[in-house]
């Protein structure tokens, strides 16, 4: 099974478009216009009933003390784990292709509504539900895709992971508020296939934070 995208290449910078945030010199980020990536497939195996997605960064700093923190630094040596930016699961068999900007085009405070989805797919919560829980203006259930948002003093660089999933079931026996740990685990016995591609965060570039407009 092959997944390519022609929002970005495999291993290069996601454009500010597809970021939930962007580097910005005055202001560290600036919020990006957040939109789904294109992405497309084909070579699904024999006997596949649906498809689930699911976008990652394994980056992410175990502990979050130093996290944006002037005069300070997230360490390369902090333990590291998962951060799911989308959960996407129930996608049917007989579809190839999702449009830029078809599942989320602009950044929700508080998040976008789930869980149903495009094409009667379902989408579990981001970890930014975590991440903002503690924000008055900003907590709620973040359905659906929202982009990378590295930390800006971070001393590596974070990577984002979009996996496409083939599987032997037209719906996986899981409800609620998904997490993309729960998908993982609901869908084991049921992966015919795999594919992924990686990106790397936007790049600093001033003319993104001009047309959004959130400095």
């Amino acid at each position: 099974m092959i997944l390519i995208s022609s929002s970005f290449s495999d291993g290069q910078r996601i454009p500010g478009d597809f970021a939930f945030c962007i580097p910005d010199p005055e202001h560290h980020v600036c919020l990006g216009s957040n939109r789904n990536p294109h992405l497309a497939w084909s070579g699904a195996p024999t006997g596949t009933r649906s498809f689930a997605l699911i976008c990652h960064d394994p980056d992410v700093p175990s502990q979050g003390d130093d996290v944006n923190q002037e005069d300070r630094t997230v360490p390369a040596s902090l333990a590291r784990v998962d951060f799911f930016h989308w959960v996407l699961l129930d996608l049917p068999a007989t579809l190839s292709e999702i449009r830029a900007g078809e599942f989320s085009n602009d950044v929700t405070p508080r998040g976008k509504s789930g869980p149903h989805a495009p094409h009667d797919a379902r989408q579990g919560i981001n970890d930014y539900t975590n991440w903002f829980a503690g924000d008055n203006d900003m907590r709620g259930d973040y359905y659906g895709y929202d982009g990378p948002c590295p930390p800006w003093n971070d001393e590596i660089v974070h990577h984002y992971v979009f996996t496409l999933f083939a599987l032997d079931v037209a719906r996986l026996d899981i409800d609620g508020k998904l997490t993309g740990q729960q998908l993982r685990a609901a869908m084991q016995g049921h992966i015919l296939a795999d594919a992924s591609l990686t990106d790397l965060p936007p790049a600093s570039k001033r003319s993104y934070a001009v047309t959004i407009g959130f400095c």
